[in-house]
């Protein structure tokens, strides 16, 4: 059987320490709130198999990231797979570069978007003669 000391979340990779076991229906990641009772977390799941499990005798199961009922659930600390983002982190690159953004690697996306959001205002401010009130 599985610790949870073992296991990450199949979404983001945060550590699942804090489960208790058994795992219940309607556990959830505490960083990123994904459903943790998923096919996505099983053992038994594989993308490469009929009905992508490889449990011969289990009901399908549509949404793989969803909830379900599952009785063959077997927990699978490798579920994570958060894949490479440098590809990602090029092409934000690339529109930032494009729309004449400037790339502020300190912050999070929220940051530069309400920064963003800021600029289009004073912009729209500027465009209407309107002066902003602080």
């Amino acid at each position: 059987m599985v610790k949870p000391e073992d296991l990450q979340c199949w979404k983001c990779g945060a550590g699942l320490d804090y489960l208790i076991m058994p795992l219940s229906r309607t556990a959830h990641c505490k960083a990123c709130d994904a459903a943790i009772h998923v096919c996505l977390m099983c053992r038994f799941y594989d993308p490469r198999v009929a009905k992508k499990c490889r449990e011969p005798i289990a009901d399908e199961v549509k949404d793989k990231d969803r909830p379900n009922f599952c009785d063959y659930l077997e927990l699978n600390p490798a579920a994570c797979n958060p894949g490479d983002a440098s590809e990602a982190n090029a092409a934000r690159s690339d529109l930032q570069a494009l729309f004449g953004l400037e790339s502020d690697d300190d912050s999070t996306g929220q940051d530069v978007e309400l920064s963003q959001a800021e600029k289009s205002r004073q912009q729209l401010e500027e465009l209407f003669g309107l002066k902003k009130d602080d």
